[in-house]
């Protein structure tokens, strides 16, 4: 099961599927005691979230935070990766993700339209000044989020007008954390593309400034992930409810 070094311990392929066999069997188990709570009406116990890092810290926690004053026995568990790579850990009830990964195994469930925006800190503008069309992006410091091949290619659209701009990563700021990508557009390092549901705080407050509203980019609507197999315990259908609702009332307040 197990091939040890002097430096490490893994598993063998053998050890491997002995352990998401067991792994099966214990879900199968909380599946049957989620089911038994069910006809109960009972919602209560552990759920696990999955969300990316800027939307789970800034947005996603204080909701949850709600959820558990409206179902006090109810316990999150919150992971945050940017990685689209093991969307669903087995340990995982939930995935909030912008857009639909290319897995047919899970059903997807959208939440909310979702678009992403280019904006930057007013201080950085007041000295480099504020580009008018997306040819002038050029002419600027750049931040990028995410995995290098896809995250740099801007494409911008105002009505039958396309644009696509790849962003010179040679000059660029890279992280594949988006809370670190917004935190350096905030202190001025330069213009970074982000979806709205990450930075309409600091749009509202005035940290950081939309630029170019006109120009559109696809839309990417927010969705909730769970795989096909996994029965839903009345707590995470209680939490899809709630993130619908919660979701409605966000966009309507939100001003940009």
């Amino acid at each position: 099961m197990f091939e040890r070094t002097t430096r490490q311990l893994r598993l063998t392929d053998e050890g491997r599927l002995y352990l998401e066999h067991c792994r099966q069997a214990l879900q199968a188990l909380d599946d049957a005691r989620a089911a038994l709570s069910a006809e109960k009406n009972e919602i209560r116990g552990k759920i696990r979230i999955s969300a990316t890092s800027d939307f789970g810290r800034h947005v996603l926690n204080p909701w949850l935070d709600e959820f558990t004053a409206r179902y006090p026995q109810v316990v999150p568990a919150l992971q945050l990766s940017d990685s689209l790579s093991h969307l669903i850990a087995d340990d995982v009830d939930l995935v909030i993700r912008f857009g639909v990964p290319p897995d047919s195994s899970l059903i997807a469930r959208p939440l909310a339209d979702n678009r992403r925006v280019l904006c930057a800190a007013p201080g950085y503008l007041a000295r480099k000044g504020t580009p008018d069309h997306p040819r002038q992006l050029a002419d600027f410091d750049h931040i990028v989020a995410g995995q290098s091949g896809w995250s740099n290619e801007w494409r911008l659209q105002r009505g039958v007008e396309e644009v696509l701009f790849k962003v010179p990563l040679e000059a660029a700021r890279e992280t594949n954390d988006g809370a670190l990508a917004r935190q350096w557009a905030v202190d001025g390092h330069g213009i970074v593309l982000k979806s709205v549901w990450d930075v309409a705080a600091d749009l509202t407050a005035g940290r950081l400034i939309r630029l170019m509203p006109e120009w559109q980019t696809a839309e990417a609507p927010v969705h909730a992930l769970y795989p096909r197999s996994r029965y839903l315990a009345p707590r995470v259908r209680a939490l899809l409810d709630f993130l619908r609702e919660r979701f409605e009332q966000a966009s309507a307040q939100m001003q940009c």
